[in-house]
């Protein structure tokens, strides 16, 4: 039997354009892939946090047993009497008891960490093909808690990731530990940022960070402003001479800042005292404090959407200049205002 012509003239079937569903899966199962690869910092952040904690917690235990065996050997090579024994022991055991709760709370807040890690690397193994749609959202969502967040908007962070069950999967504890830092320094105190340095000091030493030096300057800088030179002297002795092997060149300037009582009117002198001298810790701490948990300095959603907006620049700026220029509708994304900042620069 002979088949019948195609208007087309032409006597086969036409193949369909629809893509066979084992192309589909395998493009979906890409995409997961490459997705999962900037995921560095959803599993570094927590699992920094659970070292820290543990670091914390060692150094607490061993300072308080190596307190209790000093006491006990002195008491060992003292002569002393049964009531001063009873009361020597009855001290050991009260400071042993609060070991107990250090241990305890400590073990805490290690599992607290650890069923964070579990709950990130289950989270990332359920992701399929099958369910990529509603991770995608899970992810976006994760992706809007970080940026409020960096922007300080911790209260409207917390409620997102409280609404949409993620607790887990969002950094929250760790910056309201910078929070803390930042609003101090911009009240104009050092206290909780020498904290956290003395906190973090063999890290921030092996990177070789300049943050507590800035803050004891800053803290000297204080001192001359008040006019406090005799504080000012002995705060320099005892704070920044330490430093005096790597950093010189800025200490022999600012020493210098005490001729002229607070009040320079040269400008290599006077910029200590500005203002913005504590805005600019208040930057480095930041820096320093992602640099430490492994975070980017730019939020997660200005990094993805600078990805995005790189695809869909055009090699044909003018374009984008004659269709504002004539106030027209702009022919894609990139053109349009808000988003020309993020798009400023890509290739």
């Amino acid at each position: 039997m002979e088949m019948d012509s195609l208007p087309n003239g032409n006597s086969t079937i036409p193949t369909s354009n629809t893509t066979p569903p084992s192309t589909a899966l395998s493009s979906k199962l890409t995409q997961l892939t490459e997705s999962l690869k900037l995921e560095h910092q959803f599993l570094r952040v927590p699992f920094e946090h659970y070292k820290k904690t543990i670091r914390t917690n060692h150094r607490a235990v061993e300072k308080e047993i190596s307190s209790v065996i000093s006491i006990v050997n002195e008491a060992a090579d003292s002569d002393i009497s049964n009531d001063d024994a009873v009361q020597h022991l009855t001290s050991l055991v009260s400071r042993l008891q609060g070991l107990k709760r250090k241990l305890e709370e400590g073990s805490r807040a290690e599992n607290l960490q650890a069923q964070r890690c579990r709950a990130r690397i289950d989270h990332l193994e359920s992701a399929g093909a099958e369910n990529l749609s509603e991770w995608n959202n899970t992810r976006m969502k994760r992706i809007l808690v970080d940026y409020m967040l960096r922007m300080s908007y911790y209260d409207t962070g917390l409620k997102l990731a409280e609404s949409s069950n993620m607790l887990d999967l969002v950094d929250i504890d760790v910056f309201l530990e910078a929070k803390r830092v930042i609003d101090a320094l911009q009240k104009r105190e050092v206290a909780p940022a020498l904290a956290w340095c003395a906190d973090n000091k063999s890290r921030l030493k092996k990177s070789k960070s300049k943050f507590e030096f800035q803050l004891r300057l800053q803290e000297y800088v204080e001192l001359v402003r008040a006019e406090d030179h005799l504080r000012a002297i002995t705060y320099a002795r005892k704070y920044l001479a330490p430093w005096a092997a790597t950093h010189m060149k800025e200490m022999q300037r600012v020493f210098a800042i005490v001729a002229f009582k607070g009040n320079p009117e040269c400008a290599v002198y006077k910029t200590f005292f500005e203002p913005k001298q504590w805005d600019y810790l208040v930057e480095q701490f930041k820096q320093e404090f992602c640099r430490l948990y492994g975070m980017p300095l730019e939020p997660l959603l200005n990094i993805f959407l600078q990805a995005g907006l790189s695809s869909l620049k055009t090699p044909y700026p003018l374009l984008i200049d004659l269709s504002l220029a004539c106030n027209c509708s702009p022919p894609h994304p990139p053109a349009h205002m808000h988003t020309r900042a993020h798009a400023h620069g890509l290739v």
